[in-house]
């Protein structure tokens, strides 16, 4: 006898769902011959009749109710299909077993059972955008005795939270950690990833380590007068990065998730959703959820397929409603364009608008008609935020023409055309502007690998008064130019070395003791930087569209422009200088 059929019908979520007196379990397999649920640890799985889910006509969905399944149960689906057989994880599933990857079972979770205390918090406005992108694995983590931990092992998603009350003092409103889905290895940029429901088990702590992060959580809750967590509630991976969003929320900061659409893997292992309905597939292209393309190492989705669309869509969805988060970054947006998936950006904004609300959806999109990205359809995909290069090489640019000396050239024209708004968007604060980020500045091969701001001011020397003070005005552009800035990590106290995603690279790691008292510079440009952040939120006029740039002269190296708030006033005038003289 088959699994039973109650609750189930065409409306049923897709994945492991707790209901009345057990789960349903729903999964996409249309070239499979049987499927069954296996419960409970199912290494040596052998199927059972009674753990057959039933072929719902017409869809190529399985489906079927299981009593007595519960917060927490381990399960697997089993396939059977032309090509063969075997254990497959869950594409859908929300947390994977902690240790045991990929051979790990997947965990049935209760999506509302997490005792959120943020409520009352409101993401900001657009134009009050300052985002703050770190990479969780390597930005900080401490061992009992307050040392640096980071050389040692990878920092996890409650090692940030030493920095939530750092990070809210800086004055950035918005966090956007790289991916923290699952992807193979201990360490990763996070843009391979393979099971796209589950967070990333190494940036996790397992029961044996949880009571000192659940004393600092306490501590921070305490802090705002919230009710503290019980350890049972900050178990598991779904737990711990709900409790990272909370805290974040509740210091006054949003959080952007980094989400990858275009391509899954690296290197898929035989239980991902690679080949996952076990069919013949003597066509490449014909695997189920993938295209016969290749986009950094891993395998395109397939966007023509509306199950994939759906899963691709119900994982933007999920993380916005069940983890709370205020907004999503599309990775590479324009390699899912050249893939046949631009009605699929459409569905996707269109989809999460009608589902959720104040939401920001930022898109990484780098085809030749940028402003598309951010325009509405039937003409544009619908996205809130596009990313621009236009400040970043202009100001870049001028940084390097500076750096040859005081009699060098520098060319202040390209900063009027990048600072005017650039490919016809709407709003200036439809920008996405850095002169830093995760790509940018990473130590690895690559001719679009760039060195950090201050190695670029002065290569000898980027302790120097000359890069110091050029950094100075890199980052009073950004910040005062139109459009959403984005700081990367490091980046407000003078870090100057690339970085790596690997923590064994110690030479690469982030240095939060030359803040601490190790390094006189970096204290001084990061309270420069944090200065010019509340200065930016006092004024109204510099998180406002207009601009206009009245003065460039490049004999003397110096530019101004203005900004104000539409029939209000509330005027700025901004003066740059790249001299090497002063002016009395």
């Amino acid at each position: 006898m088959a699994a039973s059929q109650l609750h189930v019908d065409d409306s049923m979520p897709m994945g492991a769902n707790l209901v009345d007196g057990g789960a349903t379990f729903r999964v996409w397999a249309p070239g499979a011959e049987h499927l069954y649920v296996a419960l409970g640890g199912p290494d040596g799985y052998q199927p059972k009749p009674q753990d057959e889910l039933v072929r719902q006509p017409g869809t190529g969905h399985w489906a079927g109710f299981f009593p007595d399944v519960s917060d927490g149960s381990k399960y697997r689906f089993f396939v059977e299909g032309p090509a063969g057989s075997g254990l497959k994880r869950d594409p859908w599933a929300r947390e994977l077993e902690l240790n045991g990857y990929p051979n790990c079972d997947c965990i049935v979770r209760d999506p509302d059972n997490f005792p959120w205390h943020e409520q009352d918090f409101e993401a900001p406005r657009f134009e009050d955008l300052v985002v703050y992108q770190f990479h969780v694995g390597v930005f900080y983590a401490t061992d009992g005795q307050g040392e640096d931990a980071r050389p040692h092992r990878v920092a996890k998603l409650l090692d940030a939270l030493d920095r939530v009350e750092y990070l809210a003092d800086l004055g950035v409103t918005a966090v956007q950690p790289l991916p923290f889905v699952e992807f193979q290895g201990e360490w990763s940029l996070g843009y391979n990833g393979t099971d796209l429901f589950s967070p990333e088990m190494d940036y996790c702590v397992g029961s044996e380590q949880l009571d000192v992060y659940l004393a600092k959580v306490n501590n921070l809750l305490a802090k705002k007068g919230c009710a503290p967590l019980t350890f049972a509630q900050l178990v598991g991976q779904v737990n711990q990065l709900k409790a990272f969003v909370d805290i974040f929320h509740l210091y006054g900061l949003a959080v952007i998730a980094d989400v990858v659409y275009n391509h899954a893997g690296g290197n898929l292992d035989p239980q991902s959703i690679d080949y996952f309905d076990f069919a013949n597939h003597p066509d490449p292209g014909d695997n189920l959820y993938f295209s016969d393309a290749e986009w950094a190492g891993g395998r395109v989705f397939d966007f023509a397929r509306p199950e994939v669309r759906a899963f691709l869509i119900g994982n933007a969805s999920m993380f916005l409603q069940e983890y709370h988060v205020d907004g999503l970054r599309f990775d590479e947006v324009s390699v899912i364009d050249a893939n046949g998936g631009w009605s699929f950006c459409q569905d996707l904004a269109r989809v999460i608008r009608e589902r959720t609300s104040n939401k920001i959806l930022i898109a990484e999109y780098w085809g030749e008609h940028r402003w598309l990205a951010v325009s509405p359809p039937p003409e544009g995909m619908g996205f809130d935020i596009g990313y621009s290069d236009a400040v970043r090489d202009s100001v870049r640019g001028l940084l390097a023409q500076a750096a040859g000396g005081a009699t060098a050239w520098v060319d202040l024209g390209v900063l009027r055309q990048a600072l005017d708004k650039p490919w016809r968007v709407p709003f200036a604060r439809q920008v996405y502007n850095c002169v830093e980020n995760h790509d940018f500045v990473l130590d690895a091969d690559g001719d679009h690998r760039k060195p950090r701001i201050a190695r670029l001011a002065d290569p000898t020397n980027p302790r120097s008064w000359y890069a110091r003070s050029r950094a100075r005005v890199v980052t009073g552009l950004l910040l005062t130019a139109p459009g959403v800035p984005m700081l990367f990590m490091g980046q407000e106290f003078l870090e100057d070395k690339l970085w790596s995603d690997n923590p064994n690279r110690t030479d690469s790691l982030i240095w939060w003791g030359g803040l601490e008292g190790g390094d006189v510079h970096m204290s001084d440009f990061h309270r420069f930087t944090r200065e010019l952040i509340w200065a930016r939120r006092r004024h109204p006029a510099l998180r406002s569209d207009p601009i206009s740039v009245y003065s460039t002269d490049d004999a003397n190296r110096v530019a101004a422009f203005h900004r104000w708030v539409p029939d209000v006033g509330r005027d700025v005038v901004v003066v740059v200088s790249l001299s090497e003289s002063t002016f009395g």
